[in-house]
């Protein structure tokens, strides 16, 4: 049986070897293709085994279809070897130093954490690649298995020619890379490929009906079809080269809605390629890929009517980010909440306008241009829209993410501008560098997350170097870095705007770190920097993509933006202020208007400092009694009788503060209870004693260890750790009893976790785990 096998295997098979090097030809150009396209994370070298894979799918198809076995039996024995080799080929990728079974290993694991980033954690993305380059490494090779089986069993080269001519289109059409030469050469293989099988079956017509000398047809059709691909492929680099016609533009104008929900469905499960050509319509989905190309049309996006009169350059804000992936931003805990028509729409959340910032009212009608545009757009804040619209936000009852609204609908808007005056609650610089540091918990917890490599040694340095110029300059403000921060990119002589940076990014791990070293970049580079940098530096920030100011005519109030203007930039939060942008991109793209100074301001304080002396408009002078003698001090009669009085006063006054403290301190804060927050919240003061968590544990394992120092409230710490996995990994929400067990929980912890003070002993075996 062995020598029967071994002599199908060795004889030429009827179509020629010539037939199997063309197939081969075919599923190895799609293979360099992907390749060439650089799909995983820019590395093309991490896809060099595709045109392996693609070979080993040809060679499988090949022999099922020469060695007899009929169909399901040789695609089920061609797709048991890819179930072996291609994790192997993969796992060299991984951990290229391994075994075999440690590469297969390696492999596996990365696909499983794929698998539970998406399905147990509830990640809307995942930094795991194995899965992505097992995914093309088996596309590759079922692309040969189907073309060698198609061709040497049936004979049948038409559906292999489509089938893979639509996968190197396909990618063809979203990498920037120039491919035409992959297209040529997968055209000259199907060609040849369909003469020499349509000469075979021309060859046993005439043998079947012993008409002529088959040989003689069979080379006519060969020298005929040769001169015929020639000419095609020639007359086709000419028409590509000199043609102008665009007859399939309507269609993918009408596909391009479509095609940009497909994308970001992929960027979920995929990692981003630096060089991916751009549809050139802004998505503003809940995940914004950062790669090498910035790519847009300069097509109409929006026609915004605003009171005539008005001048301001207004940027326009369409989704905001809150966790940077390294090469992107993403929703962490993405929820929605439906909101009627001239509603609040920031109401019930924890981006509600702050009351003591000063804002003015202002409506605008906002007309889509296109219909691809599926968000509503707005200055910072938004208050209500007259339609019925969908508020995305970052976690339950959480942070502004976007408002989802019907496509292409007309809708007007009512916003609340932050008032640019020296008011109180205005904005001035100086009043911005007074809102001091004392941020609520849930903004702490969600908008300084700095995620392991996103800083190498030059972001360190770049910010240690603002730092130090800072101090230098006794501008140590959270405003003061931010804006030195966008003057230091603002500097064109350090920093160049650029819209194609590919292959500058491609070997670090972070585009911050990639554009702190190379200081080039378009705008998305330029804001995540800024992001990370004030979050490294504990000031809460996030990423913003819109639209910047448009073509303003002030007498008719009409404002064109274009979807060239879209835009990413900086929100940095302010204490008693709320978000406010900064647009750090240089090349004078920024439009942001200079705040006004204005007068100086006292730095707020974390809390109140109560004050036991007369204040200046009690028309008292200091160390003066009520009935003495102004001079003389303590001899007087009230200063000395009443002396021991104020003193028993003061003390108890003392006290009282302090026991309103303590009671506020273990109420805890007021308004609706966040898990996300809670947790942060206990941690935060635990870290404040030296018992933080370690980078490497769960909630879970956190409470377990925090729990055997304080056994007395090992439940509570329970009930919190339960919570956080709950809603921000399990994307649940949690009822009014769980809720108001989640409150009580919290009361007793800020009281109980003040016992760690006196735990020092506790402190080095927490430490060790």
């Amino acid at each position: 049986m062995i020598d029967r096998l071994r002599a199908r295997l060795t004889r030429a098979p009827a179509e020629g070897w010539l037939s199997l090097f063309f197939v081969a030809i075919l599923a190895v150009t799609v293979a360099w293709s992907l390749d060439d396209a650089a799909l995983v994370l820019g590395r093309g070298d991490w896809t060099d085994l595709l045109a392996w894979t693609a070979l080993g799918g040809v060679a499988a198809g090949f022999v099922g279809a020469r060695v007899g076995w009929n169909r399901p039996v040789a695609h089920l024995v061609g797709a048991t070897f890819a179930a072996l080799i291609v994790p192997v080929l993969v796992g060299s990728v991984i951990q290229p130093q391994g075994s075999l079974a440690e590469r297969y290993a390696a492999t596996a694991w990365s696909v499983v954490n794929a698998v539970i980033d998406f399905a147990v954690r509830g990640l809307p993305v995942t930094r795991e690649t194995g899965h992505y380059l097992l995914f093309l490494g088996l596309l590759c090779w079922a692309n040969g298995q189907f073309a060698a089986s198609a061709v040497f069993r049936h004979g049948r080269p038409i559906g292999p020619i489509i089938v893979l001519g639509a996968v190197l289109v396909a990618n063809m059409s979203t990498t920037a890379h120039d491919q035409i030469w992959f297209i040529v050469l997968f055209t000259v293989a199907s060609l040849s490929l369909l003469t020499r099988l349509h000469a075979l079956e021309e060859r046993a017509t005439w043998i079947r009906r012993r008409i002529g000398d088959p040989a003689v047809v069979g080379s006519l059709y060969l020298r005929g079809g040769t001169i015929f691909i020639i000419a095609a492929v020639f007359l086709a680099l000419t028409l590509t080269v000199s043609a102008h016609s665009a007859p399939l533009a309507g269609f993918w104008e009408d596909a391009k809605p479509g095609l940009v929900e497909i994308s970001q469905w992929l960027q979920r499960i995929i990692p981003a390629a630096p060089d991916s050509k751009s549809l050139g319509v802004p998505s503003f989905g809940a995940q914004v890929s950062i790669g090498g190309i910035w790519s847009t049309t300069n097509t109409p996006a929006l026609e915004i009517i605003r009171p005539p009169g008005d001048t301001d350059k207004l940027y326009w804000r369409a989704t905001a980010y809150d966790t940077f992936t390294l090469n992107g931003w993403t929703t962490a805990v993405a929820t929605s909440d439906d909101r009627p028509a001239d509603t609040p729409i920031l109401g019930g959340t924890l981006d509600a306008i702050p009351p003591s910032a000063a804002r003015t009212v202002t409506s605008f009608r906002i007309i889509p241009q296109t219909s691809l545009l599926h968000v509503a757009f707005s200055p910072i804040d938004p208050q209500s829209i007259d339609r019925a619209t969908t508020l995305n936000l970052n976690g339950a009852d959480g942070f502004f993410q976007s408002i989802a609204i019907d496509k292409g609908e007309t809708y007007t808007l009512t916003a609340a501008l932050p008032t640019e005056r020296d008011i109180p609650g205005g904005l001035t610089m100086n009043r911005l560098r007074a809102a001091g540091t004392n941020y609520p918990p849930g903004i702490t917890a969600r908008y300084l997350a700095v995620p392991d490599g996103a800083m190498g040694p030059a972001a360190r340095k770049l910010l240690a170097d603002l730092q130090a110029r800072g101090r230098a300059a006794g501008r140590t403000t959270p405003y003061d870095l931010a804006k030195a921060i966008v003057d230091e990119f603002h500097d064109s002589q350090k920093y160049s705007y650029e819209t194609n940076v590919l292959g500058v990014c491609e070997q670090e791990s972070s585009i911050v770190e990639c554009f702190a070293a190379h200081k080039r970049g378009y705008c998305e580079h330029f804001a995540s920097t800024m992001a990370i940098l004030l979050r490294r530096a504990a000031i809460p920030a996030r990423l913003v993509e819109g639209f910047l100011p448009g073509d303003l005519d002030p007498a008719t109030g009409r404002e064109e933006i274009r979807t060239g203007g879209s835009h990413a930039w900086v929100e940095v939060y302010f204490p008693g202020y709320g978000w406010q942008m900064f647009d750090p991109t240089g090349g004078d793209v920024s439009q942001v208007e200079p705040l006004p100074e204005g007068s100086v301001v006292p730095l707020a304080t974390v809390g109140p400092r109560p004050s036991f002396a007369g204040g200046a408009d009690d028309g008292r002078v200091p160390n003066e009694g009520s009935g003495g003698p102004r001079g003389t001090g303590g001899a007087g009669t009230t200063g000395g009788s009443s002396g021991p009085g104020m003193i028993v006063a003061a003390v108890l006054l003392l006290v009282a503060v302090l026991a309103l403290a303590f009671l506020a301190w273990r109420r805890g804060p007021r308004g609706a209870t966040n898990p996300d927050a809670v947790y942060a919240s206990v941690t935060g003061i635990a870290r404040r004693f030296g018992f933080g968590p370690r980078p490497t544990q769960t909630a879970y394992e956190y409470a377990t260890a925090l729990g055997d120092v304080l056994p007395a409230v090992r439940p509570e710490l329970q009930t919190v750790a339960a919570a956080k996995v709950e809603v921000a990994y399990g994307r649940r929400t949690l009822g009014d009893d769980r809720l108001r067990a989640l409150r009580s929980s919290y009361r007793r912890l800020r009281v109980a976790l003040l016992r760690l003070a006196f735990r020092r002993r506790d402190r080095a075996r927490m430490r060790r785990g």
